[in-house]
Formats: structure tokens, sequence, C-alpha cells
């Protein structure tokens, strides 16, 4: 009888044909290589019809009044030290004449939100609805 070693089953099994796996490789490269730049060029379109979105254009310095509020609870406009039924009147009075007035909030990150709130409740009662609050960001 014939006896089969296991060491002519491992050599066959290490001499695998790679040449189709690069034949196949090339060929996709070459394909990427030609279909890329089709892909990066644009058609020109004429589209029908016209957005009906309004352009949005960035907000004017003077629409913005900033509120500070401080620890405490004070509240400044544009940094001046006020109560909040004078802010509150006084940003109805820029809102009468500016009708795009924009009111930024800064707050102290320890204080208490009970003050923001209730000055965005004024805010939104008097129909003032374009109210944003400024974070510090952390480098």
């Amino acid at each position: 009888m014939r006896r089969f070693s296991q060491r002519n089953s491992l050599v066959t099994l290490s001499e695998i044909n790679i040449t189709p796996l690069l034949d196949l490789a090339f060929v996709l490269l070459v394909i990427f290589i030609i279909t890329t730049p089709m892909l990066e060029g644009s058609l020109d379109m004429n589209l029908p019809g016209q957005s009906t979105r309004p352009e949005v254009r960035p907000p004017k310095v003077e629409d913005i009044r900033t509120v500070e509020i401080d620890r405490a609870g004070n509240f400044r406009l544009q940094k001046r030290p006020l109560s909040l039924d004078q802010v509150e009147a006084q940003l109805v009075a820029d809102f009468r004449a500016n009708p795009n007035l924009i009111i930024r909030v800064r707050g102290d990150k320890d204080g208490k939100l009970d003050h923001a709130m209730q000055l965005l409740d004024r805010c939104t009662r008097r129909g003032m609805t374009q109210v944003s609050f400024s974070t510090e960001l952390k480098q």
C-alpha cells in the first residue's frame, strides 16, 4: 500500500495561483479611474419653477439687542444695568421701531434658569419671537 504524507497536501495548498485575482484588481482599478471623472462632472440643467423660500440674509448689527443676566439675576441691556421691567419696556419700544429685532440672551452658567425664562416669557407675550441664547465656547 501506498502512504500519503501530510507534507504533500500542505505543499499543494501553498501553490495557489493569484494571477486571476491580480487581473480582477487591475480591471476594477481601471474602471474606477475611468468613471471617477465622469461622476465629478455636473450637468447643465435649467430647472423649472422658482423657489418660494425667501432669501436668507445675515442679521444686521443694529437689529440685535443683547441682554446679559448675571449669577444674581441682574439684567443688563446693551451693557446698561436695568430691572426686568425696564428691559421689557426698552425691548418693546425697540421692537415697535424695528420689527426685525433679534434678542440675544447671555446668561451666567451658574445663574438660575428662571431669570432667563421670565425674560423669554415676557418677550413672547409681546410678540418678540426671535430670541437666541448665547453660550461660551470652550477651547
